[in-house]
């Protein structure tokens, strides 16, 4: 920098020291700068946000000019002096790194969002190059990982004006699954909105979990509103659906497609619980749900595979899938249904079930292609029972202590009110009949 350049910058931070107290509520020109001073948002102070200054000299109400960086309503020497301060290029800034996670052999394609990211000229991971990094805009760009070793580490973004470091947004970890289908089938995953949520997330949609070969669906996160909200056709809200109350899911989740399989359950523990088996009588054992488990006995199975129940929260939503109707959506239904009728196309219950369990996926599947979330058999949850608060909760996991578990979605036995999307149940952990399975979650 020249003299002449240094004597303004001094003027201009005199200017700054004795006037800008006196500015209230002083704040960034957002909409269009990557940094505070850059007018024209090229992530550079320089003599085009200078010239921007010079030329909306004056009143400006509302910012309408955009030069208006201290937000008084007037372009003058205190914006002038803005722009001078801070010539030169701007630093950038890290928001998000998705996903969090991959394989220690590198190659995952990461997703960086922030600010003045388009003059950006190196991102590492850990220290270590990326492998290549494309830059999307001033806000994204995308980067393929190197290869590192096991645990979280820095992500640096530098460019022209400084380096940014966000530590432990990136995690080595060895993959527990294996990806069956990277993006959501439209014929399958039917909304829209969900597509893109899950696709937004940065994780594979459809996986099959190596510890116990369970095919799982991604759950991205979001806001739904969790309870009765309206009754269905026949049947009222009962008090244990009620409140409705507002749930904040921050994290994407796995759960499995089906109701974990009475092959699946042996091939880990060794033994088959259930009532309906083939050497009971009841062919097509393979494909049922396992049923005659406990919650209790249910935490050997997730020991042995590192799975997890999901929290009643992360199963109502999975169920809803986007909905806050009764019953899930199905074709012809977009929005789902309130009418109880629909259950005998999306839930073995007492009237088409013959008096047993069936094989799983024999009913149709709701918009994330997740099947027999209704009926056949009930499914365990994490929680302890306990009655809903109004309060908005964020992750809820339920109450801390407690007797019964919860239980969702009904089973063969049961009627058209348990299938709703808020039917719950209480039972005791050491309970085990025929009527009670169970289907598994995983944190990716």
């Amino acid at each position: 920098m020249g003299t002449t350049a240094r004597t303004l910058r001094a003027l201009a931070t005199a200017l700054l020291a004795t006037t800008f107290a006196c500015v209230s509520g002083a704040q960034p020109a957002s909409a269009q700068s990557t940094c505070f001073g850059d007018i024209t948002g090229d992530a550079l102070v320089d003599g085009a946000d200078l010239a921007k200054v010079l030329s909306s000299w004056g009143p400006c109400p509302g910012n309408a000019c955009g030069a208006d960086l201290t937000g008084n309503g007037f372009v003058d020497a205190v914006d002038l002096a803005e722009v001078i301060v801070r010539w030169g290029y701007c630093a950038p800034s890290i928001s998000t790194v998705v996903p969090p996670t991959g394989p220690p052999a590198g190659g995952t394609v990461v997703t960086i969002t922030g600010s003045s990211l388009q003059t950006t000229t190196a991102v590492t991971i850990g220290g270590v190059p990326a492998a290549s990094f494309t830059v999307l805009s001033a806000t994204t760009l995308t980067a393929v990982t190197p290869p590192g070793s096991l645990g979280a580490k820095s992500v640096a973004v530098t460019n022209l004006g400084g380096t940014a470091t966000k530590a432990n947004g990136f995690t080595y970890l060895v993959p527990w699954f294996t990806v069956i289908e990277s993006a959501p089938d439209p014929a399958v995953v039917t909304n829209a909105a969900l597509r893109s949520a899950i696709v937004a997330t940065g994780y594979p949609w459809r996986v099959r979990d190596n510890a116990s070969q369970i095919e799982m669906l991604l759950v991205p996160p979001g806001t739904f509103q969790m309870g009765c909200i309206v009754p269905s056709l026949y049947y009222n809200c009962t008090p244990p659906e009620r409140p409705v109350h507002t749930v904040t899911l921050t994290n994407a989740y796995y759960i499995g497609r089906y109701e974990v399989l009475q092959a699946e359950w042996q091939a880990v523990m060794g033994s088959n619980p259930s009532r309906f088996t083939k050497a009971n009588g009841f062919p097509g054992s393979t494909t049922r749900p396992v049923e005659q488990v406990s919650w209790n006995t249910v935490q050997g199975f997730l020991t042995a595979t590192g799975l997890r129940l999901p929290t009643e929260a992360e199963w109502e939503r999975a169920y809803r899938a986007g909905t806050d109707a009764p019953f899930y959506a199905v074709p012809g239904y977009p929005d789902g249904s309130a009418d109880d009728n629909i259950v005998n196309i999306i839930a073995w219950w007492y009237g088409n079930a013959d008096f047993r369990s069936q094989p799983v996926g024999g009913k149709l599947p709701n918009a994330l292609g997740l099947y027999d979330m209704a009926g056949n058999v009930w499914e365990w949850c994490s929680d302890y029972f306990g009655q809903y608060s109004p309060a908005a909760q964020t992750n809820p996991t339920g109450p801390s202590t407690g007797v019964e578990r919860v239980m969702r979605g009904g089973s063969w036995v049961n009627g058209p009110e348990w299938a709703r999307a808020s039917g719950r149940a209480p039972s005791l952990p050491e309970n085990a009949y025929d009527t009670m399975g169970f289907r598994v979650a995983r944190t990716p």
